[in-house]
């Protein structure tokens, strides 16, 4: 089910080409359906949106648009345990995102000179959340609480229709929870289309979030400009440094957590520990046959999973800032000593008790992380990915005289005439 290589120089080589392969790979025929989709909702609006949601998704769906109403109705109705779990989970990741809402700020000069810069949250947001079987509440959370943090006025979710015609209620519970403003039964690019063009019912928006297909993704590629978004995301990823003080049941299920995700998900252990290896392998076998998504698990693992044997755990921490992945576990003695090494990573999970799910749905930190490879220069989202900013500056006439010799200099340097003129009219 999945491969033990020894590092050597070119194996490990072998397996980061292999890992870059299968996110680099353009897929030019969904370019082009996602452009004709894009296009026909520019110019026919919801009509064109709901044949779409017709063809792709379902005939009648209940609503176009979901009644607030209907929203607080899945939210009394749901399973009041998971309704009490989902509440504590709101809780974990709103203490952790409070903290960090930026202020704007002023600063007067001796001279009377005022620089400052302005900070607030975006107008009107979309959040993207899948539905069916891949329906997750736990990203209406996480995409919903931080943009509302950020002071976001309007919050407009869609999500696709079931083939019942109805809208996930495990979704609308949590959108009710974390304080969605209106939600549309619609999915795909038509969906992304939707948000960032603006139509007849629905309000073009300033940012799109939120995981999807790669139909959704490339249609988040294709929109930015027009709108802002998130972050392309690739299918989900772990990797796992482990020492000889790792325990292999705790690995095999921690790889096996993100297997299931996807047939393109990929999951390494980076394990100094030959021993450890062959354990944990072991316990992959033993404990995929009581999954329900096994298939899935065993395709991934086979084609995108490995266990490396590392000849130290400097090579395994080097290794694992070259892949830079999404989520990095470190089932280490005393992991707390390697913080500041680990540089390339979206989110990192400290010791044996510290498992991937934790950070998916309750400790706080955002899940919606950077993939392949881009953690080496994408953040996580955050309070940030909702604010702008603005810079503004007072001079006074005495201020711009002491300055404008230099101004002018500059200007005419890079043969910008007006510019100096611009300086020098007001002497």
């Amino acid at each position: 089910m999945v491969d033990i290589i020894k590092a050597d120089g070119v194996a490990e080589r072998n397996l980061l080409d292999q890992l870059r392969q299968r996110s680099g790979e353009e897929n030019r025929r969904v370019t082009e359906i996602v452009s004709a989709i894009i296009d026909r909702v520019c110019e026919e609006g919801d009509e064109a949106v709901k044949q779409y949601t017709a063809t792709f998704d379902c005939p009648n769906p209940e609503y176009y648009e979901v009644p607030m109403q209907v929203v607080e109705e899945a939210h009394k109705n749901c399973d009041a345990e998971f309704i009490e779990a989902l509440k504590r989970a709101a809780e974990s990741i709103a203490d952790f995102h409070k903290r960090q809402l930026q202020q704007s700020w002023l600063e007067t000069k001796n001279n009377g000179v005022i620089l400052g810069q302005r900070i607030r949250g975006l107008k009107r947001v979309g959040v993207y959340v899948p539905g069916g079987t891949a329906a997750y509440p736990s990203s209406v959370l996480m995409n919903v609480i931080p943009a509302k943090i950020a002071g976001v006025e309007e919050i407009i979710m869609v999500t696709p229709p079931g083939k019942d015609g109805r809208a996930n209620p495990d979704i609308l519970a949590a959108a009710a929870i974390a304080g969605v403003s209106r939600v549309f039964l619609m999915g795909g690019a038509q969906a992304v289309a939707a948000l960032a063009y603006g139509t007849q019912l629905v309000p073009r928006v300033d940012k799109i979030v939120g995981p999807g297909n790669i139909y959704v993704a490339t249609a988040k590629r294709l929109v930015y400009g027009q709108v802002d978004i998130d972050m392309i995301a690739g299918p989900s990823e772990i990797l796992v440094v482990a020492d000889s003080s790792a325990k292999p049941a705790y690995l095999a299920a921690d790889m096996m957590s993100q297997a299931e995700h996807d047939r393109l998900a990929s999951s390494i252990l980076l394990t100094t520990d030959e021993e450890i290896a062959i354990k944990t392998k072991e316990e992959i076998e033993r404990q995929s046959k009581e999954l329900s998504r096994r298939d899935i698990i065993v395709d991934s693992l086979r084609d995108y999973g490995a266990i490396v044997i590392c000849r130290s755990l400097d090579e395994a921490i080097d290794l694992a800032n070259e892949l830079a992945p999404e989520h990095l576990e470190m089932c280490v003695e005393n992991p707390m000593e390697y913080i500041g090494r680990m540089d390339n990573a979206g989110s990192v999970f400290l010791g044996d008790y510290s498992p991937e799910p934790l950070g998916d749905y309750y400790a706080g930190p955002n899940h919606v992380l950077p993939t392949s490879g881009t953690a080496r220069f994408f953040s996580p989202l955050s309070v940030d990915s909702f604010l702008k900013k603005s810079s503004f500056i007072y001079y006074n006439r005495a201020a711009l005289a002491d300055v404008a010799q230099d101004i002018v200099k500059i200007a005419d340097t890079e043969q910008l005439t007006a510019h100096a003129n611009a300086i020098k009219v007001r002497f």
